[in-house]
């Protein structure tokens, strides 16, 4: 991140002193995680991917549930069952629990990786909006995150807005 600021400065710095000031350098700035977040397909890709795992997330809870209460059941019996009983029901209590962290762990990865292919598409859209946006009205450069930005070079409401109308 440090290389590409110090490369964007030194950009300027020679374009500085060439004279391009004169011909007044345009710049323009995007804040992605404001894409990211309040981007109406942004919004739509969360709504959708919360409808594909709602169901497997609602599995996991209910089996998280019934670990708890075989787990409190089993405390609460622990004196009063045979052996051979109890160690039924730890054994009953370890495969689920093994199961739950299984299918846990696939649910995570899955979601990752839906939500990585949906920030992908996004990404996408955006970078080829923000183009159109700096050809149309002849931008020089446009950053993406920045450490600092003036809200005057600040174009993200109109990435927004363009994301929003190209549905």
């Amino acid at each position: 991140m440090k290389c590409c600021l110090k490369g964007v400065l030194a950009l300027l710095v020679a374009l500085a002193a060439q004279g391009v000031w004169a011909q007044e350098l345009r710049l323009g700035f995007v804040n992605t995680q404001r894409i990211l977040r309040d981007a109406e397909p942004a919004k739509a890709a969360q709504r959708k991917i919360e409808s594909e795992f709602g169901k497997r997330d609602k599995e996991l809870q209910d089996m998280a549930a019934r670990l708890k209460s075989l787990n409190e059941r089993l405390e609460r019996d622990a004196s009063v069952i045979n052996e051979s009983e109890r160690q039924r029901r730890q054994r009953e209590f370890a495969e689920l629990d093994k199961d739950f962290q299984r299918k846990q762990r696939e649910f995570r990865e899955d979601l990752n990786q839906r939500q990585n292919e949906e920030v992908q598409v996004l990404i996408d859209r955006a970078n080829r909006i923000i183009k159109q946006i700096a050809e149309q009205e002849r931008y020089d450069l446009i950053v993406q995150d920045a450490v600092y930005w003036s809200p005057r070079i600040d174009i993200t409401d109109k990435v927004l807005r363009a994301l929003a109308a190209a549905k």
